[in-house]
């Protein structure tokens, strides 16, 4: 009987380490990432209004040249307000003061947000600060017990071919982790109102839901966040590197919005013809147009007509690359540029600042032909109506664009792209962060009515 005992304890003894070399093998990087990581992921869930075509603002009645005009943009029948909800994902980034990462379409438009952690504890979130350029959004939920995160790791040793991992909530299945490898870097996406740029390529299945998910190296490090699928094809996705998530996130922690830095130059891309006029040779990069006065670029020393080779290590074959490196950097950096002038060629270093607000006013004068001044209480619109608030339109200059299509002195600015215009400051504000863009929308009030109208910037 007794040998019967020894017997069993060896055979379940046996049987245990077995089990535990079986588990030691299955538990693999990916699996330990996983188990790190997940608890700091968290389902979003906004709700939203949508309206038709019933906003008061479309359609401007009773000018001939405004209903030609905009006819074709609008139908001017009702539409009932609804509600909306969009699903998403982010991640914790800082557990003591309750701050999330995520994409800002998942939260654009919301009226109200709600967090939901691993463990199905639920949370109201407001938001801290938005960056639609970017397609970044910070949220903050307020709570006593300190919150599961993750640090911020390093994009910039990202290795193609290695593995990563994404956790999101696709189609609302929370906490749903897919593998793959990193396809390809450096990716631009051009949608139908912006081009995103320098986003990481992966095959990781990300679908509708995982935007504002974590994308891991194997080592469970925040490498990106997950932004979008390509629609025409499968097994293709993307994310923004954490590296340029970490500049954007800084300012709008600190600031509620991305303050952009200001050099004080205009470039125009470099053609042949003119790169062989000013004997540039093989080495490409774009030309100095326009150097404000008084500006860091000015101080330094650049001058328009100098050739624009580099920021850092980083060549300008483009404007559009010269746009994107620029974003990399924020108010108050450094930056090293590389410049040739002639047959010289040398590198300035120049101080960034934010743009001068006091500059505002000419700025818009220079970009849109228009000057403004607010609204004092009770003082009449174009056609009549009253406001409190409001930024109205004081001079025009009659070659500008909006002066062509009609726009007068009277009429008010109640919005620039997605910033609404509610006083002086409001209108500054939107002029400087829209001041390199190559358009923006305004939206403009006559009376009750209003318009959107479309202006491309030189």
């Amino acid at each position: 009987m007794r040998n019967l005992v020894i017997i069993s304890l060896v055979i379940l003894l046996a049987t245990l380490q077995g089990t535990a070399a079986t588990d030691s093998l299955r538990e693999s990087a990916v699996v330990k990432a996983v188990r790190a990581v997940s608890p700091a992921v968290v389902n979003i869930s906004s709700e939203y209004e949508v309206q038709g075509p019933g906003n008061p603002f479309y359609g401007l009645r009773g000018d001939p040249f405004f209903d030609s005009f905009f006819k074709d943009f609008f139908d001017h029948g009702f539409e009932r307000r609804q509600k909306r909800t969009s699903l998403g994902s982010g991640v914790i980034i800082d557990g003591g003061r309750g701050f999330i990462l995520t994409n800002e379409h998942v939260i654009a438009r919301s009226g109200t947000i709600t967090v939901t952690l691993k463990d199905q504890r639920e949370f109201q979130a407001r938001l801290v600060g938005a960056d639609p350029d970017s397609d970044l959004s910070v949220l903050r939920i307020d709570t006593k017990d300190p919150l599961p995160s993750i640090e911020m790791g390093n994009s910039d040793d990202i290795m193609i071919g290695e593995t990563i991992i994404a956790i999101g909530n696709p189609f609302g299945f929370s906490h749903t982790v897919t593998t793959g490898v990193v396809s390809a870097l450096n990716r631009n996406i051009r949608t139908e109102e912006k081009v995103y740029l320098d986003f990481i390529q992966t095959d990781a299945s990300i679908n509708p839901g995982n935007s504002g998910g974590p994308l891991l190296n194997i080592n469970g490090d925040l490498i990106g966040i997950n932004t979008a699928i390509y629609a025409k094809a499968q097994g293709i996705g993307f994310a923004i590197p954490i590296n340029k998530a970490k500049r954007i996130v800084a300012d709008l922690v600190r600031y509620g919005e991305v303050i952009q830095p200001w050099i004080g130059i205009t470039v125009q891309n470099l053609d042949e013809e003119t790169a062989a006029y000013l004997k540039v040779g093989a080495k490409k990069g774009v030309m100095i147009k326009e150097v404000e006065k008084e500006s860091p670029a000015d101080k330094a020393g650049i001058r328009e007509g100098d050739i624009l080779l580099s920021i850092g290590k980083r060549p300008f074959p483009s404007m559009q690359d010269y746009n994107s490196a620029i974003k990399d950097y924020s108010a108050g950096d450094t930056i090293l540029m590389t410049v040739r002038r002639g047959s010289d060629e040398k590198t300035v270093s120049i101080k960034t600042t934010a743009y001068p607000a006091h500059r505002a006013l000419d700025l818009a004068y220079s970009l849109f032909g228009i000057k403004v001044e607010e609204l004092s209480a009770g003082r009449f619109f174009r056609g009549g109506s009253t406001s409190e608030t409001g930024i109205v339109i004081s001079e025009i200059d009659d070659k500008s664009y909006l002066a062509r299509i009609g726009v007068k002195p009277g009429d008010a600015v109640r919005q620039i792209d997605e910033m609404a215009i509610n006083n002086l400051d409001d209108f500054k504000k939107a002029v400087i962060k829209n001041r390199n863009k190559t358009s923006v929308i305004f939206l403009i009030q006559r009376g009750t009515r209003g318009y959107y109208i479309s202006v491309k910037l030189s």
